[in-house]
């Protein structure tokens, strides 16, 4: 947050006109408000190692096409514009693992 520190500064004279109790009866209020929970987005959440493995997944999978490649570091599927040579198995690398 940037400051101004030209702008005059408050002196505090109006945070003083509160009492101690009223500022702890707003402590209060506000501590002891209802939580609001959402249980119709919480149904679509899945737990970290839940059983998925009656689910079945619906991906299109596209062959590889003539102008791309798969780096065999990172095995993912680049442009060939992303080629960056060979390692020292004659195997094609990308520019982000060969720099």
């Amino acid at each position: 947050m940037a400051t101004d520190y030209d702008a005059p500064r408050n002196t505090g004279d109006d945070a003083g006109d509160d009492s101690i109790e009223e500022l702890k009866s707003r402590r209060d209020d506000k501590q002891g408000s209802a939580v609001d929970v959402d249980t119709e987005a919480a149904e679509g959440l899945e737990l970290p190692g839940a059983d998925l493995s009656g689910e079945e997944l619906t991906v299109r999978v596209v062959p590889l096409q003539q102008d791309e490649f798969t780096c065999m570091t990172c095995f993912l599927v680049h442009h060939r514009a992303q080629l960056a040579g060979e390692d020292g198995n004659g195997r094609p690398i990308c520019r982000d693992c060969a720099s």
